[in-house]
């Protein structure tokens, strides 16, 4: 069918299929359309707990996920299609949903359904992420895992603070073993020696910070609280100005870069759920 121009009001559209429709884009979706959703479920993927997050899907997904060529954990609670007489029709695949999904985002864009059109986004990221099937090489795929598995695609925020806070208490931990110095350096003063009345030359050092003693003496209150001023300040694009080891230094230097993108991906994902 043309969908162009098409109005639904107060449609249950759970187990509506939309593949093999036009115009999908300028489709109107009024009063209290309903779609279906995210099965609630759980999955253990290379020693990694993974769950479903909540969100609207297209009855398609159900069905491309429920065949058996997927697992049966991750088929579990995804609806199959209803048997029809005729010949059995294999439902489509990521490409075509990705395409679907694109579509009908603009429908909630257009009626200012923000929420609903990060839903739909995140179903076309993730028919992106499942497709092995295009022309993509490895290297996108591989960047559109870690979009996901660091923010949910900059949806889910409490995904990027966890690996925010992982990273951060790695950091510190890091900072305490192998970046403080066992005691800060202080300025070393050399020169020669003069005869009285003559000028007198003298050059001031700042010697390398220095580690020393067992790890388990590194693991300390005060040294904690250092550590973690560095870090604080590395969120924020700032220099603590603690003298730092050699490893130190590229530590911060690493935090510095990893942590302030996981920052942003959080706040992104939190204006995306609550943006209007």
């Amino acid at each position: 069918m043309d969908a162009a121009h098409l109005v639904l009001t107060n449609t249950d559209l759970t187990e509506c299929r939309f593949f093999g429709a036009f115009h999908l884009d300028q489709l109107r979706l009024e009063g209290e359309t309903t779609f279906a959703r995210t099965p609630p479920g759980t999955d253990v993927r290379r020693g990694i707990p993974l769950r479903w997050t909540d969100r609207l899907t297209l009855a398609e997904e159900h069905h491309w996920r429920a065949l058996p060529v997927h697992r049966p954990r991750l088929r579990a609670g995804w609806t199959p299609p209803v048997a029809q007489p005729g010949p059995v029709m294999r439902p489509p695949g990521p490409p075509a949903l990705a395409a679907l999904y694109r579509q009908l985002r603009k429908a909630f864009e257009d009626g200012k359904d923000e929420p609903g059109a990060a839903d739909f986004y995140m179903g076309e990221m993730e028919m992106r992420r499942l497709d092995r099937r295009s022309r993509r090489n490895r290297a996108e795929r591989g960047l559109l895992t870690g979009y996901w598995a660091l923010s949910g695609y900059g949806l889910r925020s409490s995904r990027a603070l966890t690996w925010l806070g992982c990273a951060m208490t790695a950091t510190v931990l890091s900072i305490m073993l192998w970046g403080l110095p066992t005691n800060d350096p202080k300025p070393h003063t050399t020169g020669i020696q003069a005869p009285p009345g003559q000028r007198v030359d003298l050059v001031t050092d700042n010697p390398d910070p220095k580690l020393t003693g067992p790890p388990h003496q590194r693991l300390t209150g005060k040294r904690a609280e250092k550590a973690t001023r560095v870090v604080l300040n590395s969120v924020v694009f700032r220099s603590s100005g603690q003298n730092v080891t050699t490893a130190g230094t590229y530590i911060e230097m690493s935090s510095r870069l990893l942590e302030p993108v996981l920052l942003a991906l959080a706040v992104l994902a939190v204006r995306g759920r609550v943006k209007r």
